[in-house]
């Protein structure tokens, strides 16, 4: 039986109806349908619709309908989640199957069925970058007081320590975790008691409903609620965020790889060979994070697409916004998983890092810095150290390399403070600030990251 059929004197065209199905996909929120139903039968039971006996039989029913799974899509008469579940209810439960829908629309329930499926994937995904965060810090400690070239317009530009750098995508990782947080505060009530547009028709008590559903509280406006896409658009928004900082890390780890940079060597779990070339060791897991993030940010523009025509309230259309999520979803799970176990066991080359940083003048602010000591004007010493570095690249060495009369040649006096200043302890040393690479900074914003870290752990797993 359709869920709609008595208006209608004949069936659809069955090309139609198969192709406006989505039980096919949506069939994934099983879980959260069930749980809205149970909260909803409770209610019903407070409104005097379902007596004792009847309540009983429907939640024991739905409990068997949670322990069967995730159906299979082959049942071509099953038009959505909604459907199966009524249908499945009234075998189970017999004729009180058909009393689950009073007061209801499947406008609030899919609304409600969304709202459950990503906080829970919030959880989850938040749980995950935990884990991968995690893992910076680790490698962060292990590093010590490595030292490595820090980078601006790919070209090097002053020395940092290794854990220095692996901080910054920390603090990247950290923010994505906080916009999920955002997103799960605005996400969190409930939209069952909407019905389909003006709210039920029943007196029920939309407060209990929401409280057994852990959402903080009742949706305000009906129209709005069976209507509301925001919090799906925002979620995907949010993970595009994270897609797009694991392509940046992915390109970056990427680069170091190379011969070329040979700062990182590749884990061979997370890397594949060549058919035709027998030395070769490719950095797929790196290649894909980075290719499957643009479809997170198509998934997002689809959404944004979708919804920015729709008159209020319910359109068919809105059916079009659940792929987006579930896809979007399950792909930055995965590309986090991968990542973390990538970060997990990558090694770096730390020689190798740390003599990349005595070539390439970069020491140079800290010669300036040092001679705004001596009270010479920042744009004065500016000038007067560009002057050595470009003796420098006339005679092919560093600055560290040029006598005093190299320098006084320059307008510079080279005493041996000057010379201390362009030593990489030094040159690390003067970026003393909150932020800064100075060794004791990095310290104190270890010890804060794995104090943020600390209150993520625990969340429960639900990732699909």
């Amino acid at each position: 039986m359709k869920m709609w059929s008595g208006r209608f004197s004949q069936g659809p065209d069955a090309e139609f109806e198969q192709w406006q199905r989505s039980f096919p996909f949506d069939r994934l929120l099983l879980p959260y349908e069930v749980a809205g139903s149970k909260a909803h039968a409770a209610a019903l039971a407070k409104a005097g619709v379902l007596n004792g006996d009847e309540l009983s039989a429907v939640l024991f029913a739905l409990d068997q309908i949670a322990r069967e799974g995730v159906p299979s899509a082959e049942d071509a008469a099953i038009e959505d989640v909604h459907h199966y579940v009524e249908k499945r209810l009234v075998v189970l439960a017999g004729e009180v199957g058909y009393k689950l829908h009073t007061g209801r629309s499947r406008n609030e329930q899919i609304a409600t069925d969304l709202r459950l499926f990503v906080r829970e994937q919030i959880d989850e995904i938040t749980r995950l970058l935990a884990e991968f965060v995690s893992a910076f810090v680790k490698q962060a400690e292990t590093a010590g007081n490595s030292v490595m070239p820090a980078y601006t317009h790919l070209q090097r530009a002053e020395p940092v320590l290794v854990a220095h750098w692996l901080l910054a995508y920390v603090e990247m990782f950290l923010r994505d975790i906080d916009r999920l947080a955002d997103c799960r505060k605005r996400l969190n009530v409930c939209p069952l008691g909407s019905g389909a547009i003006a709210g039920t028709i029943l007196p029920l008590d939309r407060a209990t409903i929401a409280a057994e559903l852990q959402f903080n509280a009742p949706t305000t406006n009906s129209i709005d609620a069976t209507s509301d896409r925001d919090f799906a658009i925002e979620f995907v928004q949010a993970l595009s965020f994270v897609a797009l900082h694991l392509s940046r890390w992915a390109e970056e780890f990427i680069l170091f790889c190379t011969t070329e940079f040979g700062f990182v060597k590749l884990p061979e779990l997370y890397s594949t060979g060549s058919s035709a070339m027998p030395q070769k060791k490719n950095p797929d897991s790196l290649e894909l994070i980075r290719g499957k993030a643009g479809k997170i940010l198509a998934e997002a523009i689809a959404l944004f697409i979708n919804v920015k025509g729709l008159p209020l309230a319910y359109n068919k259309d809105l059916q079009e916004t659940q792929q987006p999520v579930f896809s979007a979803a399950q792909q930055v799970c995965s590309m986090i998983r991968v990542a973390t176990g990538f970060m997990t066991t990558v090694e770096f080359n730390h020689s190798r890092m740390q003599q990349a940083t005595s070539c390439g003048f970069m020491n140079a602010q800290a010669a300036a810095a040092h001679l705004v000591k001596l009270g010479v004007p920042f744009r004065k010493a500016h000038e007067l150290i560009g002057r050595a570095v470009r003796l420098c690249v006339e005679r092919n060495c560093e600055l560290e390399k040029l006598s005093k009369e190299d320098y006084a040649f320059c307008g510079i006096v080279a005493d041996e403070p000057f010379y201390n200043a362009l030593a990489l302890d030094e040159v690390l040393a003067i970026h003393n600030v909150q932020g800064g690479t100075a060794p004791d900074r990095v310290r104190e914003a270890l010890q804060t990251a794995k104090e943020k870290l600390s209150q993520y752990f625990g969340v429960a797993h639900a990732c699909t």
